[in-house]
């Protein structure tokens, strides 16, 4: 169920998500067939507005519910409940299971043998490589978990809420009372002695070394969530941006912007986009009504040049997936790729810029602070496999004599120092980040007794580790360099490895690949250009402009949604976010 969250409590189930499964191919109606005439209540909800019908249209259908959580209630004591949540990126449907292996053939027949999912080829075909899936999700348990169950209790009440097309998609919702006192199906946990309050819930002691502190962030509107104020100077106090006859809650991109803002020493960040700072973009035919306004790559590229003016050590460690999801050469796909490359290329220029006005243009390079990688796996055939010695040159054919493909990065996670970490749906991108179009939610999160504070030195808490063992996953090594990431060696030494591991992963021999982590195929100048690779203008196998294209912008007759849910063709203009 793509989209999906909700709240389990005492054998009860609440789950929404979004609907127009015809569209998405998200198989909600699916899930909602399956626990039909069961205690579940299940709630399908568009992404609404109350503006114009227009932007009716445009929200219903080009954007979506994208937050993902579970929140459960928990053994707390003295037989006692307690609430703790999930949030993350993870989607709960199918081809989301993975292991740090990453497999691309060797588990078709058992662990994936019913869980294959590929939409880079057009239809299912056997022997093709599964798509493998890297993601980050986290648990919450502590007070912060019951603003994680006020965010689902807020969109339950307005999505259950009975105003327009609503009154007919959810039919009868308002004649349920599970208790009998209340018109809603959802019960509050008032109402369940047996649930502690989130003041009453046990919590760590200052002096506890394994605290932590905890913030919910959120990309949403007034039109998806109820509790918002009706008054606009308390609007204003609670940091809501007031738009015509909306409040918008921006607070995850204001918490990705603080965060790089406070940054010292380094940034570690896994997205399945990074798109944004459009404004300053070197302009082309189609760019200005992109809109990719988030300050996101801007505020990374003036921190790095901010530190060689001060001449201090930094460094960006950046991941994302080598294409898009789907077929990287349709015209959508392309159009995204063309906006990322834009983007790395405002970040490096920015970069060379601050370099050679400190004059050591000739002595560092964009790279020695700014990488971009990817993720790949390869696997020797084994005693059975043959290679298809079919004569077509298809990407189901070449990537079956390969043994190749993309590992797909759907992480939405930012690490800061070793001392912050962000972890929740939002991409880098402005559906994401705006909080009009996708609505999401996250986690920001410290322990105040492993800061560089605190310890005037590196760090040693949860989030280092967690760092660490995402880079031994990634690279099937550890290393000293790696406890300082900002050292030029620890950055050389990891842009090595991903150059290794791509050649590695280009090479005619199919040999077994120790790491993942992997180059992003683009060459980056020593000035900041961002170019092809020698030799390599498309992806391995499936082909697809790496830096994309603008294409030809015509007009486009028929609806059609990727399976990413991530572009759009609507009435003859074809809309990409």
């Amino acid at each position: 169920m793509h989209q999906l969250f909700g709240a389990f409590f005492f054998n009860i189930a609440y789950l929404f998500c979004h609907c127009y499964q015809w569209l998405m191919h998200t198989n909600d109606e699916d899930a909602r067939r399956f626990f039909k005439d069961s205690s579940v209540q299940f709630l399908l909800c568009p992404r609404s507005s109350v503006q114009s019908w227009g932007k009716k249209m445009e929200a219903g259908i080009v954007y979506t519910h994208h937050q993902k959580t579970v929140i459960v209630d928990a053994d707390a004591g003295h037989i006692k409940r307690k609430i703790i949540a999930f949030v993350g990126g993870l989607d709960l449907c199918l081809g989301r299971y993975d292991t740090p292996e990453h497999s691309i053939f060797r588990t078709l027949r058992s662990v994936h043998k019913d869980d294959n999912r590929n939409p880079t080829f057009s239809k299912p075909v056997i022997g093709c490589p599964r798509q493998p899936w890297h993601d980050l999700h986290s648990k919450i348990d502590g007070p912060a978990a019951y603003d994680i169950l006020t965010n689902f209790e807020q969109r339950w009440g307005m999505a259950s809420k009975p105003h327009g097309l609503h009154k007919l998609k959810e039919r009868g919702l308002q004649k349920l009372k599970l208790r009998g006192d209340d018109d809603d199906a959802l019960i509050k946990i008032e109402k369940i002695p047996e649930i502690l309050g989130m003041t009453e819930v046990p919590r760590l002691s200052e002096d506890d070394k394994e605290a932590w502190d905890i913030q919910v962030f959120r990309s949403i509107d007034s039109h998806s969530v109820q509790g918002f104020p009706e008054d606009t100077g308390e609007a204003t106090r609670m940091n809501l941006v007031c738009g015509k006859n909306v409040l918008i809650d921006m607070s995850i991109h204001a918490a990705y912007v603080k965060a790089i803002r406070a940054a010292q020493h380094f940034i570690y960040i896994e997205n399945q986009y990074f798109i944004g700072s459009s404004y300053n973009w070197k302009s082309n035919i189609g760019d200005s009504d992109t809109g990719a306004n988030n300050l996101i790559p801007m505020e990374i590229a003036l921190k790095i040049a901010n530190k060689i003016k001060a001449n201090e050590k930094f460094s960006v460690y950046i991941v994302i997936p080598m294409w898009p999801e789907g077929d990287p050469n349709d015209m959508p796909l392309q159009r995204i790729l063309l906006w990322q490359h834009k983007t790395m290329q405002m970040m490096y220029e920015i970069i060379y810029k601050a370099l050679k006005e400190v004059g050591l243009e000739n002595k560092n390079c964009p790279q020695d602070y700014l990488n971009f990688f990817c993720l790949g796996n390869r696997e020797k055939p084994s005693g059975d496999a043959a290679n298809n010695l079919s004569a077509a040159n298809t990407p189901e054919v070449l990537t079956q004599n390969s043994r190749r493909f993309m590992i797909y990065v759907h992480s939405k996670g930012m690490i800061v120092d070793d001392e912050y970490v962000i972890v929740g749906s939002a991409n880098i991108n402005q559906r994401s980040m705006e909080g009009l179009r996708d609505t999401e939610i996250a986690m920001g999160a410290y322990q105040p007794h492993h800061t560089w504070a605190r310890k005037l030195s590196s760090p040693h808490g949860k989030i280092y580790g967690y760092r660490m063992s995402l880079w031994a996953e990634h690279l099937g090594l550890v290393e000293e360099c790696f406890n300082q990431p900002e050292s030029l060696e620890c950055v050389q030494r990891v842009r090595s490895l991903g150059e290794q591991n791509w050649s590695q992963y280009l090479d005619d021999v199919v040999t077994e690949m120790k790491g993942h982590l992997l180059k992003y195929p683009v060459e980056v100048g020593p000035t900041g250009t961002v170019g092809p690779l020698p030799g390599c203008p498309t992806f391995p196998d499936v082909g697809g402009n790496i830096l994309g294209s603008l294409g030809d912008i015509k007009v486009v007759k028929n609806l059609r949604i990727s399976s990413s849910g991530r572009t759009i063709s609507l009435r003859g203009a074809i809309i990409t976010t």
